[in-house]
């Protein structure tokens, strides 16, 4: 996160038996471009078709609300 300091907070998830996600949260739109264009999704564009059985799904959503636990 050092890197992608607009990176709030990320999520990796487990659906079923072969079914992953990664659920990532940012500061604003900026840093989400930043993501997206940065060096994780390029380096899983060159090794992809070998660890993955699918090309991504990738989803753009907005978060309407959220509980602070503090």
């Amino acid at each position: 996160m050092a890197e992608e300091p607009a990176t709030r907070v990320w999520y990796a998830f487990q659906v079923d038996g072969s079914t992953f996600g990664i659920f990532d949260a940012f500061e604003d739109e900026a840093g989400r471009q930043e993501h997206l264009n940065g060096r994780i999704p390029a380096a899983l564009g060159e090794v992809g078709d070998d660890l993955l059985a699918a090309a991504p799904d990738i989803r753009l959503v907005d978060v309407l609300a959220v509980k602070d636990p503090a």
